[in-house]
């Protein structure tokens, strides 16, 4: 069994167990957060060349709703991404480096932490959003970076989601430019606060060396709002290409028939990480 390095850490930072999946192990760590005032679990899956030494420094891809990655059992409806199945694959066909996976739990508050504007639809009046780059920065990367030998520098990290988890990805990059390199943004909620985020990526220039951006063309089943959630994804792919991003910089998939679920995210998952983890 791989394990941890072991560097002293403050109780709280300590490994709480081992989660066997199909494609290794899933350290959990339990961070309390003084920033949101709350606790979670951080789930961090480690690549099968890892020895526990540290020897080797991996770059590392931080997922928001870290719940739904990895195991069925803690999936929203029984259906995870299949995260390290798919990165062990890929590893193996050398298609991508190897690399560590950090999967960040949501939490009760899940609205308020992933919405940085007060917003009607969905009803969020006291947004916690804004706090969520701190957060990351503060209180997640410092964990996992002395934990674990990770390679810092923008290149080497990566930061990613779906739904409101992608809308806050696209946030961070806003609010915290040039800490995260690859950033992988899965059917976002882009129509929150009147698409307050499209208004703010146009004035914005520091883009990430890659990203990804994934929609179906059915995620709600309804024609009129679909149409407009793709629109959405179409407009902010033309602000990054009118930005300067051009192929080796930005992929969009959007996908005809595919909804707004944990399965259609999990089916794009080995095209977005090969994107973006690519030599």
């Amino acid at each position: 069994m791989s394990r941890p390095t072991t560097r002293k850490l403050k109780k709280k930072a300590a490994a709480t167990a081992a989660l066997p999946v199909a494609a290794g192990n899933v350290w959990l760590h339990e961070l309390s957060s003084r920033i949101f005032g709350n606790t979670r679990l951080l789930r961090v899956w480690l690549p099968p060349d890892y020895d526990g030494w540290g020897a080797t420094r991996y770059p590392v891809l931080y997922l928001n709703d870290g719940q739904n990655l990895f195991d069925a059992a803690t999936a929203f409806a029984g259906v995870h991404w299949q995260a390290g199945e798919s990165a062990a694959r890929l590893i193996a066909e050398e298609k991508i480096q190897p690399l560590i996976i950090v999967g960040i739990d949501n939490t009760r508050n899940r609205a308020r932490e992933y919405i940085p504007y007060r917003s009607r639809d969905p009803r969020v009046f006291n947004p916690k959003g804004k706090s969520y780059p701190d957060f990351l920065r503060r209180e997640v990367m410092p964990l996992i970076e002395e934990r674990y030998p990770v390679l810092k520098g923008p290149e080497n990290t990566g930061l990613g989601g779906s739904s409101l988890g992608g809308l806050i990805a696209l946030y961070t990059q806003l609010a915290a430019p040039g800490v995260f390199g690859r950033v992988l943004i899965e059917s976002p909620s882009l129509f929150v606060a009147n698409r307050k985020i499209l208004e703010e990526s146009r004035r914005f220039r520091t883009w990430p060396a890659r990203t990804y951006l994934g929609m179906g063309t059915r995620e709600v089943g309804q024609p009129e709002k679909d149409e407009r959630m793709v629109g959405d994804v179409r407009e902010l792919e033309t602000i990054l290409r009118e930005a300067g991003l051009d192929e080796q910089r930005l992929k969009v998939h959007i996908e005809e028939g595919a909804g707004h679920s944990e399965s259609a995210w999990a089916a794009r998952f080995p095209g977005a990480l090969e994107f973006l983890f690519k030599g």
